[in-house]
């Protein structure tokens, strides 16, 4: 017997169902029936999946690998990924195709890396050879200024812009108060030309208030941002700590407020900072009490779900789910689908594939990449 998913509208949550996790499932949504497929298992702690040229994927392991995926068939490991500090919450995260990769083979990467002072967040960009054995040209093009021990709350998801610059965003590192310090790349949005270099646009650019990558501070741990394909506008979804995780939409030189406020509490129960608002501080576009724990965000714009069109879709540790977020003519959230809650593992990543159907990787010891498409419509 199925069960649908779970459905919240407004405050009023609605308990359906779902089907075991086997090679290809039906789920009923509270829209169209979906069809889970599992293209590939085994993988170790896979943190991210992108879609090559030829519909074969990228995909990133926490402990420090890059491997593809194409035909149900895992590659070995690519060579030539640097090492990085598979540590706690860290190691290699985030992987982006540049605009241009089927003619330049670039692309982009975050990972936690080590040095004497500890570790902090790094990003890359590579060449991926022709025959996908091995990344050359592996250059630095961001990394956090100050390294500090600990191994939780990095961050590390990128956005690419229309013109082609990076959006990177840094967790707190588990220091709350370094969100508040604006020469401090932690608990930021990081924007940054391909080659590293500062963009004419940033609100900082010249150093002086701030350090010139900083576009937006107050964020706690930031590990999924996203354009809207529509509209150009950046977004973000971030962990709160118990309770309090946002949806933001960062701008040039903005205070999104944390630790001085925040809707969550600290995980002992005791309140954090002055409340929940603030004179100058950012309020997030939507926040969850209790927590999902996000892991990715991505806005639908594709073709297989026409009925999803403009609506957030929140990969979510916690409660092992994909949360679908939909909004009025006005951009506000107005209710909210928890998809999959229980069946799959914890869901770390989610991205629209050119044919519309949604990608998803469990972050588990045996982690999988997950395909969900359109169920197709039976007679009687």
């Amino acid at each position: 017997m199925k069960r649908l998913s779970v459905f919240h509208f407004v405050a009023v949550l609605f308990l359906f169902g779902a089907v075991s996790a086997d090679a290809a499932d039906t789920v009923n949504t509270q829209g169209p029936a979906v069809r889970v497929e599992k293209l590939a298992d085994g993988l170790d702690h896979p943190w991210a999946v992108e879609v090559l040229p030829d519909s074969a994927y990228l995909v990133t392991e926490r402990p420090g690998r890059m491997r593809i995926i194409r035909d149900g068939k895992i590659s070995d490991p690519i060579g030539g990924v640097p090492k990085v500090s598979a540590r706690g919450q860290g190691g290699l995260m985030d992987v982006a195709l540049a605009p241009d990769f089927a003619t330049s083979r670039k692309i982009y990467f975050t990972a936690s890396i080590a040095n004497a002072q500890g570790s902090g967040t790094e990003a890359f960009s590579a060449m991926l050879s022709a025959d996908e054995k091995k990344l050359s040209a592996v250059t630095p093009v961001f990394t956090m200024r100050r390294f500090t021990s600990g191994n939780i709350q990095y961050g590390s998801r990128i956005a690419i812009a229309h013109d082609g610059s990076l959006f990177i965003s840094i967790g707190d590192r588990g220091d709350r108060d370094r969100s508040q310090d604006w020469q401090d790349d932690a608990g930021a949005i990081i924007h940054i030309n391909a080659d590293g270099s500062i963009p004419a646009d940033n609100p900082f650019k010249d150093g002086g208030q701030a350090l010139p990558e900083i576009w937006s501070k107050g964020h706690r741990n930031p590990q999924g941002i996203a354009f809207d394909n529509k509209d150009g506008k950046l977004y973000t979804v971030e962990h709160g700590a118990r309770g309090g995780d946002e949806i933001n939409q960062p701008e040039a030189g903005k205070n999104y407020g944390w630790p001085i406020i925040t809707y969550g509490r600290d995980y002992s129960g005791v309140e954090i900072g002055e409340g929940t608002a603030r004179k100058g501080l950012e309020q997030p576009l939507h926040y969850w009490d209790p927590s999902i724990a996000p892991g990715a965000l991505t806005i639908y714009r594709g073709a297989m779900f026409p009925e999803w069109d403009g609506n957030f879709l929140v990969a979510a540790l916690k409660f092992q789910l994909l949360s679908r977020m939909q909004r009025d003519e006005s951009g506000a959230f107005v209710a909210e689908e928890r998809l999959f809650e229980g069946e799959y593992g914890r869901i770390r990543d989610v991205v629209v594939a050119p044919d519309g159907a949604l990608l998803m990787v469990t972050d588990e010891d045996n982690g999988s990449l997950l395909r969900v498409s359109r169920a197709e419509a039976t007679n009687g």
